[in-house]
């Protein structure tokens, strides 16, 4: 099909463009079939009828249009269904259409006028053709006025100049002439009405179209992102188990019935053999740090670490952790590898050229099959721990070092005084820089999975961040993948829309809905269908009330003034006024004091179906009822009446005037009611087909037997009321021929009506599949938001993460530094000697698992308004890390002196809940753990490391003091600085000095302990 090219696309999808198509070619496009089909089916019915009289030269012009556009319709119905008409030609066929509709109505009315004995000016025919433009065919509403004003003004016209109307005036002809017009102002404004009613309803389809692709699209993404987030974290055997759990959780949470099936968190723990673990430390990075800008330190860490990832991809190594300035990984995990140990020493040695040595035990050695060189390490010598243990260790003879290195790969001297004058830190940035590791998360938003194999990034170069959710505003010239991505969602709301332009919607296949597409297969949503309210639902009450008025001119206009008449009339007046009545009833009663109650009657109509279906059946029956009541009681000539009688002329005179003429208004006002019905586009389908059948078999029957029939009163020719009593006498073929056209109409306008209602409920019942379907995308897209931020706030802090999820171009870096964080280390030294490995704990997963709600319930804590100010930064083993004071903004650290104190009295009040907490493990555990903290403040820099895996994390003097109060404090203490204690004591809080101890690193330190009634109680061992 050509119109399914990109022919329209030129930079993306334009949203007016699409709708173009969408509406030219799967609205018009099934419509237009309906159109042609019936068309075919009456030009057929013409050329039967034609034949049927006998006298085939009475209509060979008929005949001969007849065929002709009998043909172009099928031609025409054979290039629509198989999809060849591109949008222009599609208009132009709809402009051959209506011309050939006119054409052939045109030839129907000089036909008979040409035959005095059958003349009457088919108006029913043009009144269908007025309709049908706006309904079927593919016009613009500007297009359909123009091309309905045309065709009703045309035929008054050619009417009035063959009744001589503009010659020689009179008041029957003008009051016939203006009947006819009243027909054609109601046919053209229920058309108006119904195709701006289904324009409405098909941009309303159309959004939500456009609405579920783009949630679609975007949910792939944050899928997507959620992956990559989630595996540069964890990996991907852990992460798939968690992504689940938090799916399932957030999914429960709305379940009141949902119980949890036991007491413990989550532990997602496995047990491997055979795994070597590489332990990486910077010799001297301290004082590196110290010379140091903020984002010189985050830069150095980032390439440094950046790099030794890309080493460790090489060596099918897994990094575990950064613990500050140490490197962690394994090799063996989490598929177990028979090399596990080489890969090690092999990624040591690639990390040790510029670093440090590679340092390994003898289990290690006895795994490498003497594939290096190694030399005695002597780490009994450094470390008590190997001492007790007495575990020998070994230093392995980099092979490299033995070898020249190749002349391509000699660094290049620096040139210049201004170089060698630069820092420390400036020279090894600018060194690292050169290795091109990538930015943290600047793989959120590629298309590959972290998981999948990649190219190792060339040499000098690196990639740009892209911010985590600037994910719909790509530079299709920048990058072949972000075209392809855009491509992509280009062919899907393509395709989409393609999807829906259909033009054999009614009987295609679909998993929702039955064969021909009139039930929803799901019974649930069947029901939600028919009970949803309809808006607007009132307009279809007031169109319906226009064309009871359009009916009532009519037959004052044309019919004897009776007094059925008036009763009948006046009565459905009555009922039509009470249902608007009911449907306005907050416009009408817009000053009475109960218009709240108005208004809810008003809306109850739109949102109770019983009460709408029941005013729309007595409004339609009501309608058609009323447009044919009058037939059977209009007033005939005696059956028995001889033909020449002196009073025969007038009687027959009379009753032509009454009669005769008149069946076609009738007929009209029948049709009117039809059209009345069609009007209410959301209305059941099969009420619909119910009411119009029932209408059609008793309009067919009233129609057939009237007594109008018996009188061969149909010759005399329109506005000829002076005929002689031979002329009265004419051929009987003129009762047959309006009884056949009067019956060929009345099933011409039911059978559109029928197909027309059939489309609209198609299309009613996919908008109302689209909004669902729409719903639960829309549910899936939040839920997958919410799993995201979830993991982003475990991740990294929430003014962190801000950074990375908003429109940061020119900041790809995060780095800050603070003048005052106050710093916590907390960790339980009795889990060392509680952690073993036999039967009776799993190989210590039982022990694993104590740990887990341990630092779990502490997490929880961070949970309470009073603590938000503190940031869990990081677990080692059984240390617990967190910091107070990382949210305050940039440049306000020195403003607002008793806040950054205030940080310091919270970590305190921290450490004492955490005292309490583990107590409480304790009594339901019956061990009797307790807590060993330590906590410094003072200046630290803070940064996101590491790009395949980012880490958010601090360093400075102030973390490591900290981390040595932890660690040279006692059990159930809170060890705290000097300075530290200055600032608690200004807060209200008693210390204890506990006097000069040796710090690693810093020498000799007084330090306080801090004095709170749960510290003294864990102090003396009393949990």
């Amino acid at each position: 099909m050509p119109t399914k090219g990109r022919y329209f696309l030129n930079g993306g999808p334009d949203q007016d463009v699409l709708y173009e198509k969408y509406r030219l070619t799967s609205q018009h496009g099934p419509l237009l079939l309906t159109l042609l089909l019936v068309a075919i089916t009456a030009c057929t019915a013409l050329i039967v009828i034609a034949f049927s009289c006998g006298d085939h030269s009475r209509h060979q012009a008929v005949l001969g249009t007849a065929f002709f556009t009998l043909a172009v319709f099928v031609v025409l119905y054979a290039l629509v269904y198989v999809e060849c008409l591109v949008r222009w030609w599609l208009r132009a066929s709809a402009l051959l259409i209506w011309a050939c509709l006119l054409t052939l109505g045109y030839v129907l009315v000089f036909d008979s006028w040409m035959k005095e004995a059958c003349a009457w000016e088919q108006m029913p025919f043009f009144l269908f053709v007025v309709f049908v433009v706006y309904t079927l065919l593919p016009f613009s509403t500007r297009g359909a006025v123009v091309a309905g004003l045309v065709s009703s003004t045309s035929h008054l016209l050619v009417l009035g100049f063959l009744m001589e109307a503009f010659t020689t005036p009179s008041v029957p002809v003008g009051l016939q002439l203006l009947a006819n017009a009243v027909v054609f102002l109601c046919g053209n404004f229920t058309g108006a009405f119904h195709k701006h009613q289904m324009q409405d309803a098909s941009r309303d389809l159309f959004i939500y179209t456009m609405k579920c692709i783009q949630i679609r699209h975007k949910l792939r993404i944050e899928k997507r992102q959620q992956e990559n987030l989630l595996l540069s974290v964890l990996p991907a055997h852990i992460s798939m188990g968690m992504k689940l759990a938090i799916i399932e959780r957030l999914k429960e949470r709305g379940d009141r019935r949902y119980m949890p099936d036991n007491n413990f968190h989550s532990l997602y723990v496995k047990r491997h053999q055979n795994v070597s673990i590489l332990y990486a430390d910077i010799v001297g990075f301290t004082q590196l740090a110290s010379d140091c800008s903020p984002k010189e330190l985050v830069v150095v860490l980032n390439e440094l670490f950046g790099k030794f990832d890309q080493i460790a991809k090489a060596n099918e190594c897994m990094r575990i952790k950064i613990l500050g300035d140490c490197y962690y990984c394994v090799s063996g995990l989490p598929v177990s590898l028979p090399s596990h140990a080489r890969n090690c020493v092999k990624m040591g040695l690639d990390m040790c050229e510029a670093i440090n040595r590679v340092h390994i035990t003898e289990a290690t050695l006895n795994h490498l099959d003497k594939a290096y060189e190694v030399e005695d390490g002597h780490g009994q010598q450094r470390d008590p721990y190997l001492k007790e243990m007495n575990i020998r260790t070994y230093l392995v003879i980099d092979p490299r070092s033995q070898q020249p290195p190749p002349p391509g790969q000699h660094l290049t001297k620096t040139k210049g005084d201004a170089t060698l004058k630069m820092r420390a830190s400036v020279r090894m940035t600018r060194y690292l820089e050169s290795w091109g590791a990538a930015r943290p998360f600047a793989h959120l938003n590629q298309r590959e999975s972290v998981s999948s194999n990649e190219t190792p990034v060339a040499h000098g170069r690196r990639p740009k961040a892209v911010p985590l959710r600037r994910h719909w505003t790509p530079d299709r010239s920048s990058s072949p993948k972000g075209r392809s991505e855009d491509d992509s969602y280009d062919d899907e709301m393509l395709s989409a829309i393609e999807g829906l332009s259909s033009t054999r919607p009614c009987c295609c296949k679909s998993d929702d809905a039955s064969t021909f597409g009139s039930i929803f297969l799901e019974k649930g949503f069947e029901r939600e269908y028919r009970l949803a309210p309809i808006p607007r639902a009132r307009y279809y009450f007031a169109c319906a009330s226009l064309v009871f008025v359009c009916i009532l001119l009519v037959q004052v206009l044309r019919m004897p003034r009776t007094e059925s008449v008036g009763v009948s009339f006046g009565l459905v007046a009555c009922v039509l006024g009470l249902v608007l009545g009911l449907c306005f009833a907050d416009k009408f009663l817009r000053c009475c004091p109960a218009r709240g109650t108005c208004r809810a009657v008003s809306e109850r109509v739109e949102t109770r179906p019983l009460l709408r279906v029941s005013l729309a059946v007595l409004t339609i029956g009501s309608l058609l009822a009323v447009a044919v009541l009058n037939l059977p009681l209009m007033p005939f000539p005696a059956p028995g009446l001889p033909a020449g009688n002196e009073t025969g002329p007038e009687v027959v005179s009379s009753w032509e005037g009454t009669s005769c003429e008149f069946l076609p208004y009738y007929t009209c006002s029948c049709i009117l009611a039809f059209i009345a019905c069609s009007v209410f586009l959301r209305m059941s389908l099969e009420l619909k087909a119910v009411l119009l059948t029932v209408a059609l078999v008793a309009y067919l029957v009233l129609f057939n037997i009237s007594p109008c029939w018996q009188w061969d009163c149909c010759g005399h020719s329109l506005g000829n009321l002076t005929k002689t009593n031979g002329t009265l006498s004419s051929s009987l073929c003129c009762s047959r021929d309006l009884k056949t056209m009067i019956n060929f109409y009345l099933v011409l306008f039911y059978t559109t009506l029928l197909m027309l209602s059939r489309q609209i409920d198609y299309y009613c019942r996919l908008d109302c599949l689209w909004k669902k379907k729409f719903k639960k995308e829309h549910e899936e897209f939040e839920t997958m938001e919410n799993v995201n931020r979830l993991l982003l706030e475990n991740v990294l802090p929430a003014h962190v993460a801000a950074h990375f999820i908003g429109d940061k171009l020119n900041e790809d870096w995060y780095h800050q530094s603070y003048d005052c964080v106050c710093v916590m280390f907390a960790s339980v030294p009795d889990f060392k000697v509680f952690y073993t490995e036999c039967d009776v704990n799993k190989e210590g997963l039982e022990c694993l698992r104590l740990l887990n709600e341990i630092i779990a319930d502490f997490d929880e804590l961070l949970l309470k308004p009073k603590f938000s100010g503190v940031e869990k930064i990081k677990t080692i083993g059984s240390t617990y890390m967190a910091a107070a004071g990382l949210s305050i903004p940039s440049g306000h650290e020195n403003q607002d002196l008793e806040r950054q104190h205030a940080h310091i009295g919270i970590m305190v009040e921290f450490s004492t809940a955490l005292m309490s907490k583990l107590d409480g493990i304790n009594r339901h555990s019956f061990n009797s753990f307790r807590l060993r903290v330590g906590i410094n403040h003072g200046p630290v820099i803070a940064g996101v490391i590491g790009a395949r895996k980012p880490q958010y994390d601090i360093w400075g003097n102030t973390v490591n003091v900290a981390s040595r109060m932890e660690s040279t404090g006692e059990l159930g203490k809170i060890q705290v600085t000097e300075e530290t204690c200055t600032i608690l004591q200004g807060l209200g809080y008693s210390c204890e000095c506990r006097g000069l101890i040796n710090v690693k690193g810093k020498g000799e330190l007084r330090t306080y302990f801090v004095c709170t009634d749960t510290a003294k109680f864990q102090g003396l061992g009393l949990n």
